[in-house]
């Protein structure tokens, strides 16, 4: 069977939230790959996650909450290290992360660690977001990006927190150069376009990672929707209306949805193929937006469709 594999990180998430004058804190299986990895998983693609858990009960708890929502788990490591966990915090239209964990459970994948067979055989492959700040993780994203016959796809998932060394962004808009030159498809946050390129508009955003080799370029923009490159063509595709709950995994949500699709269907022949799958991905996108958590709210096709008619 043709399966993604979703290479990065899992992690526990400590989602605010309110009782009356006191925040509470509740912890969700998260982890921008992770939720990739279920949200393609529960659209009905065959999914192969890699990356390293921890060794404590929250580690085990992800190893379950994969394997129950159908993720293959053969690319799991398991390394002495206690869970990472990222505070989330809601103060604006984007989520507020503070990562813990020294060094990050997520962070220990290697090259060593690598079950070198799931990317030869895969038919999509997956890397990006912040296990790719840890050197072990990049490497063996390296290697498997590079030992791949798959569609390739990548997400830098910028978390601005983790930038605060001098020359990180510089870096991370190096490593994003990097993977964008040989990707059939780049999928990136307008909050990630922020920080990498800081005053280029989404446009050219888009056409300068499209100059760089990326195949494909969809700029996630929250409740404006998405900007699409393909082809010759550059379009804004609008979001869905919906009531938003919690926006944590929306933009996982609509890279989940844009894997599921290529798996299920190869790349499409045209500009126009690209942006019926961005519309279906934002209709996903937007029912996640409408529940609580990320991986948690993914949703299925049957689901999308009860909610907007058929795709």
């Amino acid at each position: 069977m043709a399966y993604a594999m979703v290479l990065g990180e899992a992690l526990i998430d400590l989602l605010e939230t309110a009782d009356g004058a006191e925040p509470l804190y509740r912890a969700v299986v998260g982890g921008a790959p992770l939720n990739v990895a279920v949200g393609a998983s529960r659209l009905g693609a065959a999914v192969e996650f890699a990356g390293s858990l921890g060794d404590d009960a929250l580690a085990d708890r992800i190893g379950r909450f994969l394997a129950d929502n159908g993720v293959g788990t053969r690319g799991v490591l398991r390394a002495a290290a206690p869970t990472a966990l990222a505070v989330t915090t809601f103060a604006g239209a984007e989520p507020d992360f503070r990562f813990y964990g020294a060094p990050p459970s997520y962070g220990l994948l290697d090259v060593a660690g690598l079950d070198a067979a799931l990317p030869a055989g895969a038919a999509v492959l997956y890397c990006g977001s912040i296990a790719l700040l840890c050197p072990p993780v990049l490497a063996a994203a390296r290697h498997a990006w590079a030992a791949t016959p798959a569609l390739r796809v990548f997400d830098p998932n910028v978390r601005p927190r983790l930038l605060t060394g001098a020359g990180d962004v510089e870096r991370q808009r190096a490593v994003a150069a990097e993977f964008a030159a040989t990707a059939d498809l780049v999928k990136l946050s307008a909050a990630d376009a922020a920080v990498l390129y800081p005053d280029k508009p989404a446009e050219a955003v888009a056409g300068l990672l499209r100059e760089l080799g990326a195949g494909v370029v969809v700029l996630t923009l929250g409740a404006r929707g998405a900007l699409v490159a393909a082809g010759a063509q550059l379009c804004r595709m609008p979001a869905p209306a919906v009531r938003a709950v919690d926006a944590t995994g929306a933009g996982d949500a609509v890279m989940a949805a844009l894997i599921a699709d290529l798996l299920a269907g190869g790349v499409p022949a045209d500009p126009a193929g690209w942006r019926r799958r961005v519309e279906f991905a934002l209709r996903v996108a937007a029912l996640v937006c409408e529940a609580p958590g990320g991986a948690t709210a993914m949703p299925t096709r049957a689901q999308v469709a009860a909610r907007f008619g058929p795709a």
